[in-house]
């Protein structure tokens, strides 16, 4: 679960939910018509947009942003030296076993091209290929909820646009003049909230977990194409560690 994430989410809820419970309580701030409008309508437009098979992970790709996949950067570097150490001393095809055991597919899909002879170039343009598509797919999911703020908003003020029209036509019904200008604001409200609590922020933090999955995926390869030359382990090491910010470098050879 990433803290910050959650912290930040339950923070604005709470504040924003806790500023209207000490005006005029929630329950003013609760409009079925601008629900249908805002909510109803940015799903309907998201659907146009995308393909069915990418809306179906909306919330897959939610649970992303909220519990990322757990990577530790220093274990992979150092699971990259001890195969490097290994096949330096044994020979590549000691790796075999190694390969066949690896939890992580593309490291797995690399190694295997490695031990069975597969050219430096072809594993690298296999491989980068993988992680230019993988790259590609995040930033699809990413930017689903970037149209979705944009459409949100839009929404919400096609939502004004409808209350004020209701309203312009009942001015002689002050009963009815409420009502229609709860849904010109609310549907505002409502658009704006989704953007810039969800829609915005959701974008940009998936984006930053494609940053990092692209950081790893680009230490796989370097590794693989070291381990294949048969560079000195200490010296993959030290560039593979370059990918790191200082702090968190952690060399088994010091």
């Amino acid at each position: 679960m990433d803290l910050g994430t959650v912290v930040g989410l339950v923070l604005i809820v709470g504040l924003l939910l806790g500023a209207m419970a000490m005006g005029v309580g929630i329950g003013p701030y609760i409009d079925v018509p601008s629900i249908l409008i805002v909510f109803g309508g940015s799903f309907g437009a998201l659907l146009i947009a995308f393909k069915m098979e990418q809306m179906k992970n909306f919330v897959k790709v939610f649970m992303i942003a909220v519990k990322p996949p757990q990577h530790d950067v220093n274990e992979l570097i150092k699971k990259l030296v001890e195969y490097s150490t290994k096949a330096r001393r044994d020979g590549i095809l000691a790796l075999e076993t190694d390969a066949n055991n690896e939890e992580n597919e593309f490291l797995k899909k690399g190694l295997n091209m490695a031990v069975d002879g597969n050219e430096p170039d072809a594993i690298r343009e296999m491989l980068e290929v993988e992680q230019e598509q993988t790259s590609d797919r995040h930033k699809t999911n990413a930017s689903i909820f970037s149209e979705w703020a944009g459409i949100a908003g839009a929404m919400g003020m096609i939502g004004t646009l409808i209350g004020l029209v209701a309203m312009l036509l009942n001015m002689a019904d002050p009963s009815a003049i409420g009502p229609a200008m709860a849904v010109a604001l609310l549907t505002t409200m409502y658009g704006a909230m989704i953007g810039n609590i969800l829609g915005n922020p959701i974008a940009l933090i998936l984006n930053a977990r494609n940053r990092d999955e692209e950081r790893i995926m680009t230490i796989i390869i370097e590794g693989i194409m070291s381990i294949q030359a048969g560079d000195n382990p200490r010296n993959l090491e030290a560039k593979l560690l370059a990918f790191l910010p200082p702090k968190e470098r952690e060399s088994q050879f010091d």
